[in-house]
């Protein structure tokens, strides 16, 4: 396997468990939110995230995909920048149930939408 695909298949690992991860943290932010404040759920997802932000950053470096020449992956990074946004709203305390809701289900449609970019290599997936 080439170095490219190892990188790739971390990428991707991460990325898998970062979903996870918010995924198991918006739940425990509805049902339980004192077990947020668990130091591991606090510092794993940063592991995950720098994790996944390094395999990217040298995914980009490695592949002739750039930016400013694929639109897709220009797509996919503005949509990171929404999941982030989204994934604040919904699991900072102190926000309306309705408002921490909708941004849950805004941020996993977003995750959504970033997968399918990625495997469709189009801005454009669906």
């Amino acid at each position: 396997m080439s170095f490219y695909a190892s990188v790739k298949h971390a990428h991707v690992a991460f990325a898998a468990l970062t979903a996870g991860l918010f995924l198991a943290r918006g739940f425990l932010a509805a049902a339980r939110p004192a077990a947020l404040g668990q130091r591991w759920l606090r510092v794993a997802p940063h592991l995950v995230d720098t994790a996944l932000l390094a395999c990217g950053a040298m995914l980009a470096w490695l592949a002739p995909f750039k930016p400013a020449t694929s639109p897709w992956l220009a797509a996919k990074l503005v949509a990171v920048l929404a999941y982030i946004g989204f994934g604040i709203v919904a699991l900072k305390p102190g926000r309306p149930a309705p408002l921490r809701a909708t941004a849950f289900a805004c941020a996993l449609a977003t995750l959504g939408y970033i997968a399918a970019v990625a495997v469709g290599k189009s801005p454009l997936p669906f």
